[in-house]
């Protein structure tokens, strides 16, 4: 039994080495995962594109409060004759031709609708606040998917090590079991132990390679780019101590009830517009003119024009319109009930997703501990079969059987490891601070307030204000 147990020694020996000493020097760290997913995120991108759109709202919004200008001309050409005689002798009398050229300018100016259209800047910019929190949500997803895909490939390669380890361990001890039974030192019982041991050995490796090329491919989905050498993360991110603590971060934190909020004082604001239907609305307009005549005629001169303006003020209000108004008030109410009830789920969801976060990291945390724990006992254990095997009182049987406990306390350590991590970023995520200025990730960010600072007074794109415009629009690579 001495050279099994030699291989026995040195087998186990090299597999602990080898699963420490497996990831590179030189590796991708989890903070250059998130920059990559931050920057090739075609998510963050969609929300970026929705809330710029939002912030185009509050300029229209704002242009309904200003002057309307617009300009009309045209030409009209027009002949006027009485015809006499008969169909085979035709004569034209009283032959009237005009042309005539026409301009005309119109404003209108709207002084007052009962504040809707005040209010309607105020939903809308409501409506660019919710959406700001829609993109921080959306910030928490990649991000976290970027964790989940970088510690799913770092678990599957370090198992992946662990595997290739254990069949060359295995394959070893076989070549040795065979050298033994040529000289008559085992039964063939022992050789086919090693063998089913090894032939299970190098399915396990199969999986766990399948595994790899599964967690690699998410890890595209997720990041954007194909992962290369990675290495073990170091500090958790998450610095609470109870989850009373959590909740209270959460609730003033959390993108998904910010929104919510928002969305609550979007509504209430529907209701007084709604009830503001009913006011008078007042609207100032004025119009000036030009025609002039473009051709002689046979009473007036080529060259003739008359010009005319107007400036008129007028009041218009509903007397009754078959109870629409009424209807719509009571339908902003419904929406306003809606949104109300809403946000009361949402805060319960947010707290119990708080709560499951914080539940499923104290239990990874003691996964990780029990881990550790196994792989002590586990060793302890293997090196009592191994002795006991060297002295005949185990069989080979017993020692495959300790090796394969140990095997799976280490992989289980591997794997409550990756989940510690992720449960951390989750929980993270549950409170609302999954963002890059949160973690203090080396990447320049997108700014949300740059977009709507430049367009909020609804700027003309031919003015100075419109050529700030240009260059925000130049910055964010979209023009």
């Amino acid at each position: 039994m001495a050279d099994f147990k030699k291989y026995l020694r040195g087998g186990v020996a090299a597999l602990a080495l080898s699963v420490a000493a497996a990831l590179p020097a030189s590796a991708d760290t989890l903070g250059d995962a998130l920059v990559k997913a931050y920057k090739n995120s075609g998510l963050l991108e969609q929300n970026r594109a929705l809330l710029r759109a939002a912030d185009e709202d509050v300029a229209g919004a704002v242009a309904e409060l200003r002057p309307i200008l617009g300009y009309s001309a045209g030409i009209t050409s027009s002949r006027d004759f009485t015809v006499t005689g008969t169909s085979t002798n035709r004569i034209e009398t009283g032959v009237d031709e005009t042309t005539l050229g026409t301009l005309g300018l119109t404003a209108s100016l709207l002084l007052y609708d009962g504040g809707a259209s005040r209010m309607g800047i105020d939903v809308a910019k409501e409506a660019v606040l919710a959406t700001r929190q829609t993109l921080r949500a959306a910030e928490q997803t990649v991000l976290l998917n970027a964790v989940a895909a970088y510690m799913n490939v770092l678990a599957s390669g370090q198992i992946v090590t662990l595997q290739q380890n254990n069949l060359r361990v295995l394959s070893e001890q076989l070549r040795a079991a065979r050298e033994r039974f040529d000289v008559g030192e085992i039964t063939r019982t022992d050789v086919a132990l090693s063998e089913a041991a090894r032939a299970s050995s190098n399915s396990d490796l199969v999986a766990a390679q399948g595994d790899l090329a599964d967690s690699r491919a998410g890890y595209i989905t997720a990041v954007g780019e194909g992962a290369g050498s990675v290495s073990t993360p170091g500090a958790f991110p998450v610095a609470v101590d109870t989850v009373e603590e959590a909740l209270r971060i959460a609730m003033r934190s959390h993108p998904t009830l910010l929104a919510a909020q928002h969305a609550v004082t979007q509504v209430e604001l529907g209701v007084k517009i709604a009830q503001a239907a009913r006011k008078p609305e007042v609207t100032l307009g004025a119009e000036l003119g030009h025609t002039r005549f473009l051709a002689e005629d046979t009473d007036r001169s080529e060259g003739n024009y008359t010009n005319s303006a107007s400036v008129g003020l007028n009041v218009t209000g509903p007397i009754y319109y078959g109870g629409a108004i009424s209807s719509a008030v009571r339908q902003a109410m419904a929406r306003r009930d809606s949104a109300r009830a809403e946000l009361l789920q949402t805060k319960l969801s947010v707290e119990e997703a708080v709560r499951v976060a914080y539940s499923a990291l104290t239990q990874a945390r003691a996964a990780r501990d029990a881990a550790e724990e196994s792989i002590r006992a586990n060793t302890v254990a293997y090196r009592g079969v191994r002795e006991e095997a060297s002295l005949g009182a185990r069989t080979t049987l017993d020692v495959l059987d300790a090796e394969q406990d140990l095997l799976d306390a280490r992989a289980s350590s591997i794997t409550a490891a990756a989940n510690e991590y992720i449960a951390a970023y989750s929980l993270l995520s549950a409170m609302g601070l999954l963002n890059v200025e949160y973690l203090k990730l080396n990447v320049p960010t997108y700014d949300p307030e740059a977009y709507y600072n430049t367009v909020k007074n609804a700027p003309a794109m031919i003015n100075t204000r419109g050529e700030k415009l240009d260059d925000v629009l130049r910055a964010i690579g979209k023009k």
